[in-house]
């Protein structure tokens, strides 16, 4: 069992592990290498999208896709937050989805079409009885020191996860793994999500993922549903909007931290995508404790000579 230990981009990480969380952190931040199915054995979890929030209690599961995502872990009471996720590869997908087909000749097919879940790079549900019944003997499983390092115990427990999802009615759950057997689809992604933060052109990233930038930016239009200027000041702004409610840095520390040219932009870009500035959003989040006058001066002198 692994506690208050948050999942990472570590290869080297197992296939199955299970996170308790005895405090309340907040919102935080997560970069996934790996795609993860989850299920919440106990307390509240929210994933936050932009300025939607959706909330997962005991009993759901939930796919989380490879990137960066914000996330709060709730404990119940006294009881701290636990869930489990099973972290996979295409790779790995492709193996079972192989081995169900020709073992046992099951038919997948996958007919969901959602605006939902369409372009999320995560989705969540109440999970069924028979899902819920194998997570409840994963737990148990987990609670075995053996079976933690036995490779084989693991993929046979991704194996029946796998089986389950895939021959269950069609759902967003469902489409979201099928989609995954793509192993280009999930380089595409990775390269993209690795330079959020860099300063690096179209024509760059397309020549990474060795397509023509009429490609590059036809593709990511499919997989972000947005052009990909307007994505990754997206993503920036979105981080940028968990640190100002998490830290006590300076809007223009922040501006910084998150690659913006400099602090008037941000605040431009910021009130722009929110309809408020930093310092406004900090304020109405945290209360004016966490906001400091002088602060909010500079930053009406510094939005004024951004417009």
């Amino acid at each position: 069992m692994k506690s208050s230990i948050k999942p990472s981009a570590a290869a080297q990480q197992p296939m199955i592990v299970k996170y308790v969380e005895t405090t309340h952190n907040g919102i935080q931040s997560q970069t996934l290498a790996r795609y993860a199915i989850g299920y919440v054995l106990r307390g509240t979890k929210c994933i936050y999208n932009g300025d939607k929030r959706q909330i997962l209690n005991r009993g759901d599961v939930f796919y989380i896709g490879v990137g960066r995502h914000y996330v709060e872990d709730i404990p119940d009471g006294g009881q701290p937050f636990e869930q489990i996720l099973f972290y996979y590869t295409p790779a790995d997908l492709q193996r079972i989805l192989l081995h169900l087909n020709i073992t046992y000749g099951l038919n997948i097919s996958n007919e969901h079409l959602c605006e939902r879940c369409n372009g999320h790079a995560h989705v969540a549900m109440p999970g069924w009885n028979a899902l819920r019944n194998f997570f409840a003997n994963t737990n148990n499983y987990l609670r075995d020191e053996d079976f933690r390092h036995d490779e084989t115990a693991e993929n046979i427990k991704m194996t029946e996860l796998i089986y389950l999802i895939v021959s269950h009615e069609d759902c967003c759950l469902k489409s979201k793994v099928l989609n995954n057997a793509d192993a280009a689809k999930e380089n595409f992604e990775q390269i993209v999500y690795d330079h959020i933060f860099d300063d690096v052109c179209v024509e760059d990233l397309a020549k990474q993922t060795n397509r023509s930038l009429t490609s590059f930016k036809k593709e990511f239009q499919r997989h972000f549903q947005m052009p990909p200027h307007r994505w990754y000041i997206k993503q920036r702004l979105m981080h940028s909007r968990l640190l100002l409610i998490s830290t006590s840095k300076s809007i223009s520390e922040i501006g910084n931290e998150c690659t913006f040219p400099n602090t008037s932009h941000f605040i431009k870009l910021f009130k722009k995508e929110f309809r408020m500035t930093p310092a406004a959003y900090r304020n109405t989040h945290l209360g004016s404790r966490m906001q400091r006058q002088p602060e909010e001066e500079n930053e009406a002198d510094l939005l004024r000579e951004a417009l």
